[in-house]
């Protein structure tokens, strides 16, 4: 006979969790940086950078992407990022500019998901360039961090290497937002059926059936 089992959401993976996960740490980042304690700070960036490397391997590997995933993944990542400019900014005012143009372009692409998720459309998931602009982010801020807090480089030694790091992520972040742009524009002004998403019917929990074979 067949048989119901309470109701699972198929939103409860590894991947998503470690989203999440991502997401705990900022303010945790925030607090210990900003308190000048470096090391732990450093700490908690990589540990965020390593998580966002392995969820999206995981996901694909053991079959566990879902849609929800597809929005905490860059949910997660330009929380991070924001916050970790925010940081950077009140500690090194110079680096202001690049750091403001960050925080910008992750706002516009917030509100273009908005946008797409109020008219039911599926908002595009992570591309590689994003990714690729999302790891030379921590790259820089980690270097930055590194020769800050733990080998005191001479001043203008540590501003050719920061200005230089993150000019050069910043115009990849630039390429990134420019293309996911296109993708924006593709997505609002598409009838295809395939872009289009319930987020409340998505997050609710389904339930699983399983068959029972009777034992002789």
């Amino acid at each position: 006979m067949p048989t119901e089992k309470k109701p699972r959401n198929q939103n409860l993976t590894v991947p998503n969790a470690l989203s999440v996960f991502r997401i705990i740490i900022v303010p945790f980042f925030a607090w210990f940086f900003l308190k000048e304690n470096l090391p732990l700070a450093a700490m908690l960036l990589a540990l965020s950078g390593l998580s966002d490397l392995f969820d999206g391997m995981i996901a694909r590997k053991f079959n566990q992407v879902t849609e929800l995933g597809k929005m905490l993944d860059p949910f997660a990542d330009k929380l991070t990022q924001g916050v970790v400019a925010l940081c950077l900014a009140i500690r090194f005012p110079a680096i202001c500019p690049i750091l403001i143009l960050f925080i910008f372009k992750e706002l516009v692409m917030l509100c273009c998901a908005v946008v797409l998720l109020k008219k039911k459309k599926r908002p595009c998931a992570a591309m590689w360039y994003g990714k690729v602009a999302t790891v030379m982010f921590y790259l820089s801020v980690s270097v930055i961090v590194i020769m800050d807090g733990f080998f005191q480089v001479r001043a203008q030694v540590f501003d050719a290497v920061a200005y230089v790091m993150l000019i050069v992520t910043a115009g990849m972040m630039l390429y990134s937002g420019f293309r996911y742009f296109q993708i924006f524009r593709e997505i609002f002004h598409s009838d295809d059926e395939k872009y289009e998403l319930d987020l409340p019917d998505e997050i609710r929990a389904k339930t699983v059936r399983e068959s029972k074979r009777e034992k002789k």
